[in-house]
């Protein structure tokens, strides 16, 4: 089949699908799309709850636990102990399909019933408030995390330890404080596109590097001061200067980082590094990749968002170790897998919810350890592939076999997802959809007992600590107090970890809550989009006469202040 264009049914723009994407679909034997690529994303954003928090009672054995579904959702919620247990049975939910109803209405009805976990937390300890997270120890409100020790506030942290508010840090990440998109760094902060360094300050887009501050697009330097090499003892004296445990210097830092970003600092139009035809952003030893962002050693993929070792996958968001899958989100060691969500270790499953360790199953929900299952009832080996067929053909009749689960049934609301995040939309516009929006998030407003002007501006100007006990070493009264968000004024504490790590690193108190600092970190990384552009390079030692001609698809939209530059120009400037 050649190359076709198509009208999405959703947004009504023109998509095309080319003829490898026709080859995979034959594949595995699903029918082309009939929305474009980003409302397909829009779709499974939609189903991604990743950090709105509540507490609500396990409805098996009554303990207040931590979980991503309000009290008010109609949903079975059991805590892990209860969920992972012995003490249900999935398929006493087990129910006939009715070849006279839609198979989503029907699916819905089952989720609605079976017992939902609360969160997905594994093997963890001291760790309750983390999730799509696992193998942690002392972990506190962060997010896909796993093999971490000590850390606080943060977002796709991997094999770190003593970090707080840092996003996507990779590798063995130490003593890490607001850092993004880095790997294998050591005492960093306030940094973005860091790989080997250590006690870089302000640095943007360096490698290699030990002892700098307020500098980009450095290789293997140390002593660099606003990108200007010093003296070990020059540059010592001149960091002396600087009381970087005052607020108020630490905001005017970070003004200037802010410009040095996107003023001073040369981007590379894509991060792609030890990749072959491959092409979208931050993409990490990928063979054959396109339009995908966030990947690490991705073969044969196309639209994926965030991936770890996948291979002949599409349209996939937060997964890992998966193999000939389609349209997953949240799912991980899987094999011909198609439109799941929240899955583990299985092999030949579609349209399954939070499904564990199972093998051949249809529409099923909250299964482990299962086979050969449709709508969480049990079958022969020839009854389902018989059954199996049978359903399909009714979902192609109704148009719902090929799509991924609607938002409409997605068992968390709109305004709790990824989704309000990557594709913001207002209460209005949701509801439009015939999609929910969650009225009660948490949050509480006008507790605070302490104003952001009474904030001391020094960490070091903090009460004085208990001399003794469980608190040593702690200011004892900053524990007890409530702060307010000097963007959202929503309110928010400090925990005694947070505060030993505040001193230990001499940071001032944040005035911002951690949704806040968050949004911050979130802003700093490029767009999961790109757009077509040409070179800003008009430096003439690059080997063009006047403005480089070179064009690209870059994640960076037209308009923006940075400094873009094709491969060539960047390599000659930074290398």
């Amino acid at each position: 089949m050649n190359q076709e264009i198509k009208n999405c049914k959703n947004c009504k723009k023109d998509f095309t699908i080319e003829v490898d994407d026709f080859n995979f679909y034959e594949k595995i034997k699903v029918p082309p799309p009939t929305c474009c690529p980003e409302c397909r994303q829009q779709r499974r954003y939609a189903w991604r709850n990743e950090r709105t928090l509540y507490r609500r009672n396990c409805d098996l054995c009554g303990k207040n636990t931590v979980t991503i579904y309000s009290p008010n959702k109609p949903y079975k919620v059991y805590c892990n102990s209860c969920w992972w247990g012995d003490g249900w049975d999935f398929s006493s939910y087990g129910r006939d399909f009715d070849f006279t109803r839609p198979f989503f209405e029907q699916f819905s009805e089952l989720q609605h019933e079976v017992p939902r976990m609360a969160l997905l937390n594994k093997n963890s300890v001291n760790s309750e408030y983390t999730n799509h997270s696992g193998d942690n120890k002392n972990v506190y409100l962060s997010f896909v995390c796993f093999n971490d020790e000590n850390v606080m506030h943060s977002n796709w942290v991997m094999k770190s330890r003593d970090c707080a508010d840092c996003s996507y840090i990779y590798e063995k990440g130490e003593c890490l404080y607001e850092t993004v998109n880095s790997r294998s760094c050591y005492q960093c902060q306030y940094s973005l596109l860091l790989k080997d360094c250590s006690n870089c300050y302000y640095c943007y887009d360096c490698r290699g590097c030990n002892e700098c501050f307020m500098s980009s697009n450095l290789r293997n330097k140390s002593y660099v001061f606003k990108n200007k090499q010093y003296s070990r003892e020059d540059y010592l004296k001149i960091m002396k200067e600087y009381e970087l445990s005052s607020f108020i210097i630490r905001e005017g830092l970070n003004q200037e980082f802010k410009n040095l970003i996107e003023q001073g600092a040369i981007h590379r139009y894509v991060v792609s590094e030890r990749s072959i035809n491959s092409f979208g952003s931050l993409l990490y030893d990928c063979k054959n990749v396109a339009q995908s962002f966030d990947v690490d050693g991705g073969e044969n993929d196309k639209y994926v968002y965030s991936g770890t070792d996948l291979k002949d996958c599409m349209d996939i968001y937060h997964a890992g170790w998966m193999e000939l899958c389609y349209e997953c989100h949240a799912c991980a060691r899987a094999s011909n897998c198609q439109f799941c969500h929240l899955c583990y270790d299985n092999m030949n499953l579609s349209y399954c919810d939070t499904c564990q360790n199972s093998q051949n199953l249809f529409g099923c929900v909250s299964v482990k350890k299962g086979e050969y299952m449709i709508f969480n009832k049990r079958y022969s080996k020839t009854e389902y592939e018989e059954l199996r067929e049978k359903i399909i053909k009714h979902m192609k009749k109704t148009g719902e076999y090929g799509e991924f689960f609607p938002p409409q049934i997605a068992p968390v609301y709109y305004n709790e997802t990824q989704g309000n995040l990557y594709m913001p939309m207002t209460k209005e516009e949701v509801l439009a959809r015939g999609w929910q929006w969650e009225d009660n998030v948490p949050g509480t407003f006008g507790k605070e007992t302490i104003s952001s002007a009474s904030m001391p501006d020094k960490i070091e100007d903090l009460p004085p600590a208990r001399a003794g006990g469980a608190q040593a070493g702690v200011s004892d009264s900053f524990l007890n107090e409530i702060f307010s968000c000097v963007t959202c004024s929503k309110n928010y504490n400090i925990s005694k970890n947070e505060l030993l790590f505040y001193r230990k690193e001499k940071l001032p108190l944040p005035r911002k809550c951690p949704n806040c600092r968050y949004k911050r970190r979130f802003n700093l990384r490029p767009s999961r989009k790109l757009w077509h552009r040409s070179c800003m390079c008009e430096l003439e030692n690059h080997g063009h006469e006047g403005d480089c001609q070179n064009e690209f698809e870059t994640c960076y939209e037209p308009g923006r202040p940075e400094k873009v530059y094709c491969e060539q120009c960047y390599n000659k400037e930074v290398y």
